[in-house]
């Protein structure tokens, strides 16, 4: 049963995409209307900012996960119902991991690429199997797409990177799935 879902997103603000804001609020509302519980990077800022906020508000149980560099840098949300702090990024992702029963990715940067590199990972080579979802927003992830078609294409993929992963359009389709 997935109770802790763990969202991976930008601390930015898209600039120009409002459906994208609006998208990661009914996540939010999605989350708290099935009670789950969110996991995530602990920041106030940006889509972390709306997601957290957004289950804040109506009740809802959201854990903060931020390193110790983060949390200096003023943008920790301490409005969430559980803050931890690690020491690194590393420690952030495997506590994520651990206490997570499934994975969203929402559009991010780099972090985000990498959360989701480092979970895909571990699921292709059967370290850990918990199901990870990519809302593909207005096709934010299109790109990224074609590259791992490009890298399965050239055999830099031990397995087809699609089974692995669920493709998701909006949150509609979302909601049988946890």
């Amino acid at each position: 049963m997935i109770k802790n879902v763990c969202v991976f997103c930008g601390s930015s603000k898209p600039n120009k995409s409002h459906e994208i804001v609006d998208e990661v609020r009914r996540l939010g509302e999605l989350l708290f209307k099935k009670n789950k519980n969110l996991v995530y990077g602990g920041a106030k800022i940006g889509l972390m900012g709306i997601i957290a906020n957004t289950i804040l508000k109506k009740g809802g149980h959201v854990t903060g996960i931020i390193p110790k560099i983060l949390s200096k840098k003023e943008i920790i949300n301490k409005d969430v119902s559980e803050l931890i702090i690690v020491d690194n990024m590393h420690d952030r992702k495997k506590k994520m991991y651990d206490i997570s029963d499934a994975f969203i990715v929402l559009p991010g940067g780099i972090g985000t690429l990498e959360e989701f590199s480092e979970i895909t990972t571990w699921k292709i080579l059967g370290i850990k199997s918990k199901p990870i979802f990519i809302l593909n927003l207005n096709g934010y992830y299109d790109h990224l797409f074609q590259q791992f078609k490009v890298m399965e294409n050239n055999n830099f993929l031990y397995s087809d990177i699609f089974k692995e992963i669920s493709i998701i359009k909006n949150i509609s389709d979302l909601e049988s799935l946890i």
